[in-house]
């Protein structure tokens, strides 16, 4: 396993350290509970270091990444990042990630940590256009600073006008004494905040004057699980859960994110699917009882008949109800449709919900 440049830390604070994706990461600290309301409420800090980025640079670096992603590369502007996805030749989806247009000609893709290598030997299969393609995953680290304080509690660490950095678009500036720092909002929690790309050896002063700033903000430290809470409230897709290699864009409701303007990695048989229609839907589901649903718990209907499987579910710590994501048949995917979820052979009621579950 490997370890972030602040495992150290966190095992100083007495987080509860897993394993994951390959890394020690701190699962929680004080409870999941606790950690998802600060970030609800107030401003918290990840550690998601383990995370993948790669730098791509040349004339025909955009060229590549419009052949390998689903998503039109072509309408960002320097200083804009977006959602992509990475489709396989067999209708499913390698991983999904974010493109940062850096400068013209150059690319940062931030890849899931689980697929680094898999998403670095796939693009580079694909690059037959001689692009340059840095692996920078093992020297920068990255922290996420979410919840509605984090704006104020972090604005006296930089000169960047933090409040002016719209959704899904990102500055390079200093902060917290460090130069060229990429600061960005494309938060994964759904309460605002921003992210903090920085180099392994900058990482700790980074994190400790963080803390210094947002001492008078409650600022505290958050693990993965409470990320996961927070992810899922929002119906934001979890790769190895809601999407996979043999999950369709367009069955996981990522159309939006799937251009057909241009060719692009199986997008011809994608096309012949979006004419078709799915046969199955990623649905959002709220219980109707106490009950928690689980990933892989079956789906059922109303006669019993098995019409899906659950990817994502836990007990909402902001409504405090069991929630989830799962694949379903389309004839029973239509918000307010009556589904069970298999719990322990009781098939419990469940209503398919519009997304986000939470809701300001």
């Amino acid at each position: 396993m490997k370890n972030t440049a602040l495992t150290h830390i966190h095992e100083g604070l007495g987080a509860k350290i897993l394993p994951f994706a390959g890394y020690n990461m701190p699962i929680t600290y004080e409870g999941v509970n606790a950690e998802h309301e600060t970030v609800r409420n107030g401003v918290g800090v990840f550690d998601v270091s383990h995370m993948g980025e790669f730098l791509l640079t040349g004339p025909n670096a955009l060229a590549l990444i419009q052949k390998v992603t689903s998503n039109d590369a072509s309408t960002l502007t320097i200083g804009r990042a977006q959602y992509s996805c990475l489709p396989n030749n067999e209708g499913g989806i390698v991983d999904d990630l974010i493109i940062y247009k850096m400068k013209e000609e150059q690319y940062l893709l931030v890849v899931n940590a689980s697929n680094i290598e898999k998403d670095w030997n796939w693009i580079s299969s694909h690059n037959d256009l001689g692009v340059e393609m840095k692996n920078l995953s093992d020297d920068y680290s990255l922290l996420a600073i979410q919840g509605p304080k984090a704006v104020e509690a972090m604005q006296a660490l930089t000169s960047v006008n933090l409040s002016e950095i719209a959704y899904y678009h990102f500055e390079v500036g200093d902060f917290a004494g460090i130069e060229h720092v990429i600061i960005s909002a494309t938060g994964y929690t759904g309460s605002g905040g921003f992210e903090i790309y920085c180099k392994n050896d900058e990482v700790e002063q980074v994190w400790n004057k963080v803390f210094e700033a947002g001492a008078s903000y409650g600022i505290k430290p958050i693990g993965l699980a409470a990320r996961d809470t927070l992810r899922l409230e929002m119906g934001f897709c979890l790769y190895g859960n809601d999407i996979n290699d043999t999950t369709s864009p367009l069955e996981a409701g990522l159309g939006w994110i799937t251009k057909f303007t241009k060719d692009f990695t199986n997008s011809e048989a994608l096309k012949k699917q979006k004419e078709a229609g799915v046969t199955r839907k990623l649905v959002a589901f709220e219980m109707q009882e106490r009950a928690v649903p689980r990933h892989d718990y079956e789906i059922v209907d109303g006669s019993g008949e098995v019409i899906g499987i659950v990817t994502s579910g836990t007990m909402s710590p902001s409504m405090n109800k069991g929630i989830g994501l799962g694949y379903v048949t389309v004839a029973n995917s239509a918000v307010d449709s009556d589904i069970f979820i298999r719990i322990r052979k009781n098939d419990v009621a469940a209503k398919v919900v519009k997304l986000p579950f939470y809701k300001k």
